[in-house]
């Protein structure tokens, strides 16, 4: 019989097979579904994990714009931005980001701020494809469904 290895095997970048996987934001918190979404970006999800190599897959989430923030977060959460002038910091809520003509960015900061930065952090954020409405252009890629609402009772406002 032959004794358990003791040696980590580390992937390489060519053995790295990526699925895709499709989410439905509607009403779902974004801190809990932006954990989800940075852990499969990240292939935090696979044994085969490597932290150095984009092991992770590809995400496409629609209805981005319907997600929930919980508390009095949707009136006290600001996100900064700086135009590179002196003085030039500018702020909003979420609730203008929400409601304004990119409502998938509230989303998509909470992941960016999730995934390492770097190169590797950069790559892994070119695998997530958001859209606001339920329409998404991967249809070719057949993702699979990825039910978040029924892994726990705390992921959906009001469930």
């Amino acid at each position: 019989m032959k004794a358990l290895s003791t040696v980590t095997r580390s992937i390489k970048p060519a053995e790295v097979e990526k699925k895709w996987h499709l989410i439905d934001a509607d009403g779902l918190v974004v801190g809990r579904l932006a954990v989800i979404i940075a852990n499969i970006l990240r292939g935090k999800h696979k044994p085969s994990f490597t932290p150095h190599v984009d092991c992770g897959d590809h995400v496409v989430v629609i209805n981005a714009g319907k997600v929930k923030l919980t508390g009095n977060k949707l009136k006290q959460k600001i996100y900064y931005k700086h135009t590179g002038y002196a003085g030039g910091i500018k702020e909003v809520t979420a609730d203008k980001v929400l409601d304004g003509r990119f409502p998938e960015r509230v989303l998509e900061k909470a992941v960016e701020r999730m995934i390492p930065r770097g190169p590797l952090g950069r790559a892994q954020m070119r695998a997530l494809h958001l859209y606001a409405g339920g329409e998404h252009p991967h249809g070719g890629t057949q993702p699979e469904l990825l039910d978040v609402a029924s892994r726990n009772r705390k992921n959906k406002v009001g469930a």
